[in-house]
């Protein structure tokens, strides 16, 4: 992790019940994509790290006998095991409460290890190589997330676009102008060398694939509400006694922006990085 920021178990704290909520979707088509690259046929063992409420875990269930997902925020495994029922799936599902770092406790080998966007917040180094060691010959390590280099156009939309920056700048006035994370700062951001860390814990092969989105989608102002309380750098905890006022104020700047409370925003391409445990699995 950043060498200036430590982490502690607030980091998602009290976000759990909006993030099911708020966040944006992975776009469509990413379970066919890992599919049909890791080979997947509907046995095998998934190990979702990080897995927050579910999301990814429960997505990719018809792909595997059985789906393990791990996060050390209780409130984030109680959303999973919700999210399980509510799919059908919980049959073939087991939610432990661990930081990755507490791996593998027991929890056996898996034939896919996938990262939603989490990876960034472990201690990187020890973890790949205790996941390389959890994965079966012919496994795969799967780092899922946002595209984050394009841009998605707001023309042609039916509701006005997010007001993602002057939210930004309303969470600034709030919390300050150094991204918070926890019970600490990010004043550099998350590390993204990546790549290096998985190949110095034996990881090979790289592939890349993008999901593509760009589909309209729309959100309701509580949505919007909920994404905002459902990132770490905003997350309910860190507002204190002033939590009324900031929700106060984005409600006014929301209704500002649409007073329909509806808006519009462009689906998200998905990212999609696989690494092998060894050779046999290219």
């Amino acid at each position: 992790m950043a060498a200036d920021w430590e982490w502690d178990d607030s980091l998602f704290s009290g976000t759990a019940a909006y993030y099911r909520r708020g966040r944006l979707p992975y776009a469509p088509g990413l379970a066919d994509v890992l599919a049909g690259v890791l080979r997947l046929d509907g046995r095998g063992r998934l190990v979702d790290v990080g897995c927050g409420p579910g999301t990814l875990a429960v997505g990719l269930a018809d792909l595997f006998g059985e789906i393990v997902g791990v996060d050390p925020d209780g409130g984030m495994i109680a959303e999973a095991v919700r999210a399980a029922a509510e799919a059908g799936v919980a049959w073939k599902a087991r939610w432990v409460r661990a930081r990755a770092e507490d791996l593998p406790a027991g929890l056996g080998t898996f034939t896919v290890a996938t990262f939603g966007q989490s990876f960034h917040w472990m201690d990187r180094g020890p973890v790949a190589a205790t996941m390389r060691g959890m994965l079966r010959p012919g496994g795969a390590l799967v780092h899922i997330s946002d595209l984050q280099t394009e841009t998605r156009s707001v023309e042609g939309l039916p509701h006005p676009a997010v007001p993602g920056a002057a939210v930004d700048a309303l969470v600034g006035r709030y919390l300050g102008p150094v991204r918070r994370a926890g019970r600490g700062v990010l004043p550099h951001g998350t590390p993204d060398d990546e790549a290096a860390v998985l190949a110095r814990a034996g990881f090979s092969g790289l592939q890349r694939h993008v999901v593509p989105g760009g589909q309209a989608l729309e959100r309701t102002r509580d949505e919007v509400v909920a994404q905002v309380f459902s990132m770490s750098s905003s997350a309910p905890h860190l507002f204190g006694a002033r939590r009324a006022g900031f929700e106060a104020d984005l409600l006014r700047l929301l209704r500002e922006v649409s007073p329909s409370g509806l808006f519009s925003e462009r689906q998200p391409s998905t990212e999609v990085f696989v690494w092998w445990r060894d050779r046999t699995g290219l």
